[in-house]
């Protein structure tokens, strides 16, 4: 997961926040009537059993369609990150990729430090988090971060219950890849763009150690062995080839025509082939690492 974030509004919130006392009855903030998604009902109901289930007064509510916003810190510090930061990447994110929204309310619960987020998560959902940064439960129908880490995981996890609802079948490379070109982004001309960022030296070590993972063999990893051994590598060179392809201008071409060839295609070589205009997939990995060995964070 990431630790950094590049758009200005997000490192500013990504510093941390100390917990403020609350009234006894946490307060919501309400999202404008005239925002579209799911009944109003449906949300105000969710809401209403939502605060039942809140660990302490500290916390504070925002609606942000799709996404319910819990936020340790109290209702300004939940309303800046759910309209400077998750409203923001899925407009961004909606206006590359996705036609549909997921469909079913998602919350997105950030604790403001590393002892809140394993306390509460063992106390809201039961879990014990793998990761010091956050993740994505479709269990629990929830994104959980430690939001004190930086809003580049945020960003990263709401990409995934959109791949789902966007996307059947899109194998882990090219999910996690794109989640993870996020953690470091930034708005240019109006568009979302991925940055270098903290992947880049373990993948640059590879390359010179000789010890990437030929591209036809990446595309074609299963879900068990992308997550598997070798997981930070297959993670960074995913990372790397899509942002390769937005250095190229092809990448929204490719997720579009991707996702119409998936069943031709199951991999996704072909068609990155034919929207990159590659012929020897081998000679381009070595064009590829060059480009990667050229790059700084």
């Amino acid at each position: 997961m990431c630790r950094h974030t590049a758009f200005t509004f997000s490192l500013a919130l990504g510093a941390g926040f100390a917990c403020h006392g609350g009234s006894a009855a946490p307060p919501v903030v309400q999202e404008p009537q005239s925002r579209p998604a799911a009944s109003r009902p449906g949300y105000d109901a969710h809401v209403a059993a939502l605060r039942e289930r809140l660990p302490a007064e500290s916390f504070a509510v925002v609606v942000e369609p799709p996404f319910v916003v819990v936020a340790e810190g109290g209702a300004e510090t939940a309303k800046r990150w759910a309209t400077g930061t998750v409203r923001w990447a899925v407009q961004k994110l909606k206006q590359e990729y996705f036609e549909s929204d997921p469909d079913t309310i998602l919350d997105i619960w950030l604790f403001d430090g590393d002892r809140s987020y394993r306390k509460y998560t063992r106390q809201v959902f039961g879990d014990v988090p793998t990761t010091p940064y956050g993740y994505y439960s479709r269990a629990h129908k929830a994104l959980i971060m430690n939001i004190a880490t930086g809003g580049g995981t945020l960003v990263h996890e709401i990409v995934h219950p959109y791949v789902a609802a966007n996307f059947s079948g899109c194998p882990a490379w090219l999910n996690e890849g794109l989640g993870s070109l996020y953690e470091q982004s930034d708005e240019k001309q109006g568009r979302i763009v991925g940055l270098t960022n903290w992947r880049l030296k373990g993948l640059q070590d590879a390359i010179r150690g000789a010890r990437t993972v030929p591209i036809e063999e990446l595309l074609a990893t299963t879900d068990e062995q992308f997550y598997g051994a070798g997981s930070g590598l297959h993670y960074a060179q995913a990372r790397y080839l899509l942002y390769w392809m937005q250095q190229q201008g092809t990448l929204k071409r490719f997720w579009h025509a991707f996702k119409k060839a998936r069943a031709e295609d199951p991999t996704g070589l072909a068609t990155f082939q034919a929207v990159s205009g590659v012929k020897d997939v081998a000679a381009f990995q070595k064009e590829w690492e060059a480009f990667v060995l050229g790059l700084e964070f």
